[in-house]
């Protein structure tokens, strides 16, 4: 009886430490991330070594520098399910993980899950909190972007004591990263997601459902005219709102491009390109 007993007790653990020894070898550290996509030209650059192409499944520490050339993509996945999309041209580190994203310089896309422990996106001198949210943030020197597709995220300047706003979906907020944070403007979600190249050249994410669900949510808006749609486009890395045609949009293909809405009334536009803060 006791040689089963020991027997049975021998094979319960030999079952554990199969099942945990694996898991334990393929998780990534919560100071690491894992390359999950590449397409093109994408360089992990240190300090004390040569930069060297990316391949998926490749390890990512706090001392990289990700760097994206033309034409090129890539995306990180943290321990904690956190996962990051780079756009062409865009220059990418962190620190303490999903704590400390640092966006040098480009655009990406943040998908922080519900029941990670939330992240925090710093591009020049602005910073955004967020957790259980997908967002879009772009930096190019004087100027930034931050739009929100579900979830909420608080955008702010480390330093400036209140200085902060709330995004909410469908909100983008754009300014000069050395002035006060402006309030967001309304943009259209389902234009969005059909020509950004974050959704369009990645598989589904994880808060797919929930981006539906902020879309069609949208929709009714537009179809109860309380969000009213405009012909207004910001493009990647610009101040500027373009009054462009649904053509023109939907063939550009920019990375960023954000279609605008307006609450409640449509503005007077003239031809020219308007500011898009204002």
């Amino acid at each position: 009886m006791n040689r089963r007993r020991n027997l049975l007790t021998l094979i319960t653990i030999t079952a554990l430490l199969a099942t945990w020894f694996p898991s334990r070898l393929n998780a990534v550290p919560d100071d690491e991330a894992r390359v999950t996509q590449v397409k093109n030209h994408v360089r992990l650059e240190q300090r004390k070594t040569a930069a060297r192409q990316a391949s998926v499944n490749n390890i990512v520490n706090e001392e990289t520098v990700v760097r994206t050339g033309s034409g090129s993509r890539s995306e990180l996945t943290f321990s904690n399910q956190t996962v990051v999309r780079l756009a062409a041209h865009t220059a990418f580190d962190f620190y303490h993980g999903t704590r400390g994203l640092n966006l040098r310089e480009g655009a990406a896309l943040v998908q922080a899950p519900k029941e990670a422990n939330g992240a925090t996106i710093h591009s020049g001198n602005v910073a955004a909190a967020v957790a259980g949210t997908t967002v879009m943030i772009e930096y190019h020197s004087g100027v930034y972007k931050f739009l929100v597709l579900e979830g909420t995220g608080r955008l702010y300047r480390p330093g400036h004591l209140g200085d902060s706003i709330l995004v909410r979906p469908g909100q983008m907020v754009i300014g000069n990263p050395d002035a006060g944070v402006s309030e967001p403007v309304d943009v259209d979600i389902d234009r969005f997601i059909k020509t950004s190249r974050f959704i369009t050249d990645f598989p589904p994410l994880r808060s797919e459902k929930s981006i539906a669900a902020e879309r069609q949510k949208q929709q009714r808006e537009k179809s109860n005219k309380t969000l009213i749609a405009t012909n207004l486009v910001i493009f990647g890395g610009g101040t500027q709102a373009s009054l462009v045609d649904q053509g023109q949009t939907e063939s550009a293909g920019h990375t960023a491009a954000a279609a605008l809405v307006t609450p409640h009334r449509v503005p007077r536009l003239s031809p020219n390109a308007v500011p898009a803060s204002q």
